[in-house]
């Protein structure tokens, strides 16, 4: 699901959410695997994805607010305009 939110959608939020559930379905899967196999491993890569997760919603979450502030609308077919 979070790979079709960030292919279908053109709002700026729901696409990063799309990343977050992404992200964490790939949490479940690790931990899972690590898990079946009896390894730690697994649930120290799951925490430094939580880490990286937190820090990308937090940095995506404060771009999206100042391009807010700045155009009215967080469309990213609005957004291409900022490639020129």
């Amino acid at each position: 699901m979070g790979a079709v939110g960030v292919l279908s959608r053109k709002n700026a939020l729901i696409v990063l959410m799309s990343i977050e559930l992404m992200l964490n379905a790939a949490n479940l899967a690790i931990a899972a695997f690590a898990r079946y196999w009896l390894q730690a491993d697994g649930q120290v890569i799951v925490f430094f994805v939580i880490a990286i997760a937190a820090v990308e919603a937090a940095i995506g979450l404060a771009i999206l607010v100042e391009i807010f502030r700045l155009r009215r609308s967080v469309d990213l077919e609005a957004m291409s305009s900022m490639r020129e």
